[in-house]
């Protein structure tokens, strides 16, 4: 039976990993842990008997930390999915690989602000990382199969989001609502703002650059908007091999829970009628999938400085404090405005962390 620790159970990614873990024989959740919502969680410890939890804003049967290191040990898993929200998730995913216990790692703030220190704590324990996003697990399952030296490009796909194909002008009206009406895929707030500003491609090539060892002028970002295809491999014989699935999220969650073990089976898709369409991303448009190469190939604490002010602008805009293009704005003024140092330790992580998000609340609160 495997021992499963769910951090983040009650957001999007969580409650869809309660479903395949309920439907697995021999998978059981030992462990919760949200954020403010207690009650949901509460519920969900109820329907399954377990009895080790943890919420940040109070509550639950072991006591909160800021690494929630105190729930691993009391729930003893035998891998700790990190299904956080923003850099909040950096810290757990730490503690558990100190721990020697296997990640599946749902949350990309770990590796976009805190990769250096991920790779370390892997060295020391040998734990494994495995990744739940789509197309990060994609590239996982095809990397698995290909020598590294033929390897000449991963390609990490995106949807494009709901503003696919319009103008920058057009889009400094939107409203949130608007934003987070994404046409394929069912996901939280906050990764929805990200898809449609395409951060969230920018996130996945820094994750992807530090999952893959992968230098960033080997990551390759496309807009496909079936979202069906959700990574590519390109070959060194001009070849390219293709991941393809459903969009939809129970399946990267099911093969991130069961490696190195075979996936559980899903309904097959039917290729019939289906027509697949690939677009080179709009920066102009979506600059912050510029802004995030950059601040990856800049190194240090500049990623770190980048989704902080990502993270603080996004709420901004989804309370109605600033624009739907202030956001890149926002995030170009703190990547200038914050200046960016070594990231060889959690301390200065969080330090550029914390003076990214002060420029950024200052910069919103001015809009």
């Amino acid at each position: 039976m495997k021992r499963v620790l769910i951090l983040g159970s009650t957001g999007s990614i969580g409650v869809q990993a309660l479903d395949v873990i309920d439907d697995a024989p021999d998978m059981q959740c030992v462990g919760l842990a949200c954020g403010s919502r207690v009650g949901e969680m509460a519920a969900q410890a109820a329907d399954r008997g377990i009895t080790a939890t943890a919420a940040a804003a109070g509550g639950g049967s072991v006591a909160h930390t800021a690494d929630l290191g105190d729930l691993m040990d009391a729930s003893e898993p035998d891998i700790v999915l990190n299904a956080l929200v923003g850099a909040a998730g950096l810290p757990p995913t730490l503690a558990a690989l100190e721990r020697g216990i296997p990640v599946a790692l749902a949350n990309k703030e770990s590796l976009v602000a805190g990769g250096d220190l991920v790779a370390a704590a892997r060295g020391r324990t040998g734990a494994g990382l495995v990744p739940v996003d789509s197309e990060h697990s994609a590239l996982f399952q095809l990397m698995e199969g290909v020598p590294r030296e033929r390897v000449a490009r991963a390609i990490l796909t995106a949807s494009g989001g709901p503003f696919r194909g319009r103008a920058p002008s057009d889009l400094e009206g939107v409203t949130a609502s608007d934003a987070l009406a994404h046409p394929t895929w069912d996901m939280g707030a906050k990764i929805t703002l990200d898809s449609a500003t395409l951060m969230n491609q920018g996130l996945e090539v820094i994750e992807a650059h530090h999952h893959f060892d992968l230098p960033y002028d080997e990551v390759e970002v496309v807009v496909h908007p079936q979202s069906m295809v959700h990574a590519m491999v390109r070959l060194d014989d001009g070849s390219i091999l293709a991941h393809m699935g459903p969009p939809d999220m129970r399946v990267p969650i099911g093969h991130a829970l069961r490696w190195p073990e075979a996936p559980p089976e899903r309904p097959q898709m039917d290729l019939i009628g289906m027509v697949l369409t690939f677009e080179e991303p709009d920066l102009a448009a979506f600059p912050c999938l510029r802004l995030a190469r950059e601040a990856g190939e800049a190194g240090g604490t500049a990623p770190a400085i980048l989704n902080a002010a990502n993270e603080v602008a996004v709420g901004a805009f989804l309370e109605g404090r600033i624009g739907f293009m202030d956001i890149p704005r926002s995030v170009e003024h703190a990547l200038g405005a914050v200046e960016a140092g070594p990231a060889d330790s959690l301390e200065a992580v969080q330090g550029a962390d914390a003076a990214a998000r002060h420029v950024t609340m200052a910069m919103a609160g001015a809009a």
